[in-house]
């Protein structure tokens, strides 16, 4: 069975959620009903997993069937619609991967109206504010719930598009100032892995037992890797550089709080990045490399406990992170201009002139 017939025939079912259900009216469509408000959605408390999906059948004429799967207690959720409407503007604590099954399905994301065709892909970040609208047509969407937990190492390596790393490594960031959402487009209109692994991610969602949260990881691993491949998408420059600048801003703040022991590798584990990735970053960032930029760091906090402690240099070079004395004097010197010992008498000198 094709992922549309079978997506429809879950909306056909015969349990039904009836309009008067406003708490899951509300969940699961809500038209707008203020422009001054908006609603956070969150990942359901119910859900056991790191994925669900919300299915909507819209049928022209104004016809709204929809479900949530998995669900404790299944439903179906019927209503009638104005078409033209929008619904209410919201946000999601979690990403938000929206596919076309059938049709064709408009949103407004930041204030611009998106068009999106059957086989396209929108992937909306947390906090992103944005409506859907209800046209009279018959389209078929599929919304994926993407938790942050599902974003560990394993799944963002397999990842090729780097474009898509940024977008899911700035979305994983607790501190941001940007909203994003990406527009992806299949390059084979005929080819259809996604539509498979999709029915497969649904079909475990039905079942929902105890290995189904498993398989559903890998199954969105396939369908981030196939996309990253197989489809196409822009990012503005303007995009591109905030998200950039981001990330270094996220990079460097880490560096700064662990620069004694930190290594590559552990950036690589904890942003979910390539090592080859960092020298990418801060040569375009600071015009060096990753090295060069943490030995700026360690050098000017040996600096400053020179000027404000009584430590030894030997103390201060093995804080910093240094165990070889020798090599610590050296570069020392090459960016200063003296050794340490004259940093400190320099300093203590300029105390007592000021005593």
């Amino acid at each position: 069975m094709f992922l549309k017939e079978y997506c429809m025939d879950i909306t056909r079912k015969t349990t039904e959620c009836k309009e008067s259900d406003k708490n899951m009216g509300r969940r699961v469509m809500c038209p707008e009903y203020s422009i001054n408000q908006i609603d956070v959605k969150s990942f359901p408390k119910e859900e056991r997993g790191e994925v669900f999906i919300l299915l909507w059948n819209i049928e022209a004429g104004g016809h709204l069937a929809a479900t949530i799967k998995p669900y404790p207690q299944e439903f179906i959720y019927q209503c009638e619609y104005t078409p033209g409407i929008t619904t209410q503007l919201h946000t999601h604590d979690y990403i938000e991967l929206a596919y076309i099954v059938e049709g064709k399905f408009c949103q407004r994301i930041m204030g611009k109206d998106i068009l999106f065709k059957k086989g396209e892909l929108c992937l909306i970040d947390k906090n992103c504010p944005h409506q859907d609208f209800l046209e009279e047509a018959d389209s078929v969407v599929l919304f994926i719930g993407l938790a942050n937990e599902i974003f560990d190492e394993v799944m963002v390596r397999n990842i090729e598009e780097e474009k898509i790393l940024n977008f899911l490594q700035t979305a994983l960031m607790k501190q941001k100032n940007i909203n994003q959402y990406l527009h992806f487009k299949p390059k084979n209109q005929e080819d259809g892995t996604l539509e498979r692994y999709l029915l497969g991610l649904v079909q475990e969602l039905e079942t929902n037992d105890t290995a189904a949260a498993y398989i559903c990881k890998g199954i969105i691993m396939r369908i981030l890797h196939h996309i990253s491949t197989e489809y196409e998408f822009n990012l503005s420059n303007e995009e591109r550089k905030k998200m950039k600048w981001l990330i270094f801003e996220e990079v460097a703040k880490y560096i700064g709080e662990n620069y004694r022991n930190i290594t590559v590798k552990e950036l690589a584990t904890r942003f979910h990045f390539n090592e080859d990735y960092f020298n990418r970053l801060f040569r375009e960032k600071t015009g060096g490399t990753y090295l060069e930029y943490l030995q700026e760091v360690r050098l000017k906090h040996a600096h400053r406990l020179l000027r404000t402690t009584d430590e030894s240099v030997e103390e201060i070079a093995e804080q910093v992170g240094y165990q070889n004395k020798g090599y610590f004097y050296k570069i020392f010197v090459d960016r200063y201009g003296m050794t340490p010992a004259k940093v400190r008498k320099k300093t203590d000198a300029v105390k007592q002139l000021m005593n």
